[in-house]
């Protein structure tokens, strides 16, 4: 008798699994030296930072007794504001009946602690964002340090860069560690101001990021091109809502300036109560493995004049 696959149906498998297990795409996150790491919050829900203020020379004569001026001073503060996790399990009847189990477990792992990562970028930017005071120009030494795109569609442009380093100079911020983050779609925007032949004033290819970049950050945030001294780069985690620098920008995105080229000068200060950590533990009720990922962090602004924020379209390029 010939077998064929007419008459022997019943031993052919009907479904066929792969072992390739499809991850999640993601984007490259943010290294810890971008902010600054508060170590001694050790305890407690705030932390109250002293700020002192600045001196000023006066003129002294012979024999005159000078001025004694009070010192001016001021704080900052940071609190723990995020407490967040994620938990996810696996059956006992699952182990014995499922597939490649421990492999879809390995991946779930990594997925959870991804999903907390994307969250304290996200909320870092946020952090820098409210740092200023929305509506207004947030000026230092006479120069805005929160600028929105006015023109047609509320595209960036080359003079938004221009203007915002000058601000930071004005401000009296270092030349070394200027950094800028925008939303692709401002990416978008800042492609179409370039030719492929030769490059605009002011624009250049090489990036050293002062040697503060990081192989992973390196490689998954992707450099756009440095403009008048920012070192400019993308990501998908900025704020975005109605924001306003005097006029108003609806469905705008905040693009973030800072300086970090050292802790003194970040804008963003950091504190972890409990780093990412994974725990788990078994069920004997409900004959089950269960596995869980908590963090507890908090974030704030120590200092704005080393802090810009330029408000454009989220939509438009």
């Amino acid at each position: 008798m010939a077998f064929n696959t007419t008459n022997s149906a019943a031993v052919i498998e009907q479904e066929v699994y792969s072992r390739f297990i499809v991850e999640n795409l993601h984007d490259g996150l943010l290294p810890d030296s971008f902010s600054r790491n508060v170590a001694d919050f050790g305890s407690g829900e705030r932390l109250n930072i002293p700020v002192i203020g600045s001196a000023t020379v006066q003129d002294v004569e012979e024999e005159v007794p000078m001025t004694y001026n009070a010192i001016d001073t001021g704080r900052v503060y940071l609190n723990i504001t995020d407490y967040v996790g994620d938990a996810w399990s696996v059956s006992d009847i699952l182990r014995q009946d499922g597939y490649m189990v421990e492999s879809l477990m390995s991946e779930r792992a990594k997925e959870g602690t991804r999903a907390l990562q994307e969250h304290f970028e996200t909320r870092f930017f946020e952090a820098a964002n409210a740092g200023q005071t929305n509506g207004q120009g947030n000026d230092i030494n006479g120069f805005d340090h929160r600028v929105e795109a006015t023109g047609t569609s509320n595209l960036a442009t080359l003079d938004h860069f221009r203007q915002m380093k000058l601000a930071f100079d004005k401000a009296k911020v270092p030349q070394g560690g200027r950094v800028c983050f925008v939303d692709p779609v401002v990416e978008a925007t800042l492609n179409a101001l370039f030719t492929m032949t030769a490059p605009t004033a002011g624009s250049t290819y090489n990036f050293n990021f002062e040697g503060l970049v990081q192989n992973g950050f390196e490689r998954d945030h992707r450099f756009v091109r440095s403009i008048f001294g920012w070192d400019i780069w993308t990501t998908n985690y900025l704020p975005r809502g109605d924001f306003s620098a005097g006029t108003g920008v609806t469905d705008a995105v905040a693009n973030v300036f800072m300086c970090i080229g050292s802790d003194s000068t970040k804008p963003v200060m950091r504190a972890w109560r409990m780093p990412p950590k994974t725990e788990n533990r078994r069920n004997f009720e409900l004959k089950r493995d269960e596995y869980d990922i908590r963090a507890r962090f908090g974030l704030g602004v120590q200092r704005t004049d080393t802090l810009g924020v330029l408000i454009t379209s989220a939509s438009n390029y």
